[in-house]
């Protein structure tokens, strides 16, 4: 299904700790400088850093790196090593004296999934991890499943989730592609923990032709639910601040064809968007924009809906002392 580093300059980082304690971890997705970005939040119980920064109203229309981190509100702290980072290299805002990073973040809950509440994201794993994506090759491999943000990250309280990425290759050249980590209250769509028997299901394009089920599929997930997908989308086509901030929101479609339920107040569902600024979209009139930013946006759904059946199927199963997390749809 391709990788958000089919858009070329994207690289991603991962960092994690398992063991003694710990299940969690860091992602970076790092774009190359001149990335303009948004975000979109449609979840009731975000954990972000940054994103203000992102709103087409503001000064600075460039995003240095992006941080997915676990640890919930704590596993924010990551973002400063990213940040730090991007400093050392002279990546960031320009202002007297040196620059200033526009590095953005979100956190999953998966605070004490390994035994231990304290056991969250660092700075120096932030940092660790923005590294590790710097020195990736263009167009590398992508961790997938049990890495990264996506370590410590489960479905309905039940099963293992994990990172996933996708990506397209539109007839005009444009390529979209999305990375995300699923971490959510609901379960793939068309599903439930009633109605599907382990093993019968098929991660795979039909699933967007099966009924929507009811939010049955949450009833794993009775107590206190704490839950996020989280996604970044990345495009090679030219898109200013507004028009990034536009597909962010539409690419939460994808969410919502992936998941059921999604968007609830018990998630904090985020998309960013990047654009790498290179591959200009027919503006020749208003309707060739029109068709342009639409076809695109429609692109990202998809890609966003794949990426995430992509972070459920690379899942593997894990037993800590604060419980079991199966596959799902494993026998």
């Amino acid at each position: 299904m391709g990788a958000i580093t089919d858009v070329p300059g994207m690289r991603v980082g991962h960092q994690q700790k398992s063991g003694e304690g710990w299940l969690t971890g860091v992602t970076v997705v790092l774009p190359p400088p001149g990335t303009c970005g948004s975000v979109d939040v449609q979840g009731g119980g975000p954990a972000t850093h940054e994103t203000d920064a992102l709103d087409p109203t503001t000064l600075v229309s460039t995003v240095d790196a992006v941080v997915l981190t676990g640890g919930s509100a704590y596993g924010l702290a990551s973002a400063a090593g990213a940040q730090r980072w991007c400093e050392e290299n002279g990546r960031g805002f320009a202002v007297p004296g040196g620059v200033v990073p526009i590095v953005p973040a979100a956190a999953i809950f998966d605070l004490g999934r390994g035994g231990d509440f304290s056991a969250r994201p660092t700075a120096d794993m932030g940092y660790t991890a923005t590294a590790a994506a710097a020195a990736q090759l263009e167009g590398h491999d992508v961790g997938r499943g049990n890495v990264g943000a996506g370590t410590g990250a489960v479905m309905a309280r039940t099963y293992k989730g994990g990172i996933g990425t996708a990506s397209a290759t539109l007839d005009n050249g444009v390529v979209v592609g999305a990375l995300v980590v699923v971490n959510a209250l609901g379960l793939p769509f068309g599903t439930t923990t009633q109605l599907t028997e382990p093993g019968s299901v098929r991660l795979s394009e039909e699933r967007a032709s099966t009924p929507r089920a009811s939010a049955d599929g949450a009833e794993a997930s009775q107590g206190t639910p704490l839950n996020t997908t989280l996604v970044v989308v990345a495009t090679n086509a030219v898109l200013d601040v507004a028009e990034c901030k536009r597909t962010a929101a539409a690419s939460h479609a994808g969410i919502a064809r992936a998941l059921n339920p999604s968007h609830t107040l018990a998630d904090g569902d985020t998309v960013f968007c990047l654009s790498t600024q290179a591959v200009a979209l027919d503006r020749s009139d208003e309707a060739a924009r029109q068709f342009s930013l639409i076809t695109l946006q429609s692109a990202a759904a998809d890609v966003v809906r794949l990426a995430i059946l992509d972070g459920v199927a690379g899942a593997e199963a894990v037993s800590t002392p604060a419980g079991d997390y199966g596959v799902y749809g494993a026998r």
